[in-house]
């Protein structure tokens, strides 16, 4: 009988070690401070250049062009977008507004980190503003939108456009 008790007395201290155990490390995990997401900075390739020719231009022109009155002999004709597909594509030149701002001030790009960093919040601003009028479908919005658009290009590139 005195085996089954001393293995009795093993067992049971192993069980309450093994409770003790888990109980540790539970406290520990929640201490333990989460662990980093390391997001890659990714190294810029294009030039600004680059970017005001291929994404500024070409979706700043899609919101300034989405919307507009003609009034001609034949009468009053109002352009704006109608269908979802029309909007989305309005919406997908505004969000690449958007991330252009983000571009212009990644790494060395950034000409200064005042009016530069600025200038591409501006442009950053604005997109958001035509993004939002896409999500709204309102077209007066969305017009209106144009003109924070280009005064940001027009100030930036007052100040920092060397012939071209």
């Amino acid at each position: 009988m005195r085996i089954v008790h001393w293995l009795f007395v093993v067992g049971m201290a192993l069980f309450v070690s093994g409770i003790g155990f888990v109980i540790a490390g539970g406290r520990a995990a929640r201490r333990a401070p989460p662990s980093e997401v390391r997001v890659p900075t990714g190294t810029p390739v294009a030039s600004v250049k680059q970017i005001m020719k291929a994404i500024v231009r070409p979706a700043a022109t899609v919101v300034f062009e989405s919307v507009s009155t003609t009034v001609s002999s034949r009468g009053t004709e109002e352009k704006a977008p109608r269908t979802q597909d029309e909007w989305e594509i309005v919406g997908n030149s505004a969000a690449a507004l958007i991330e252009s701002g983000n571009l212009l001030i990644m790494g060395s790009r950034a000409v200064d980190q005042d009016d530069w960093v600025k200038m591409s919040q501006a442009l950053i601003d604005a997109g958001k503003v035509a993004l939002r009028a896409t999500e709204a479908k309102s077209a007066e919005r969305l017009l209106a939108s144009g003109e924070a658009i280009n005064e940001s290009c027009d100030n930036c590139h007052r100040k920092y456009q060397r012939g071209s």
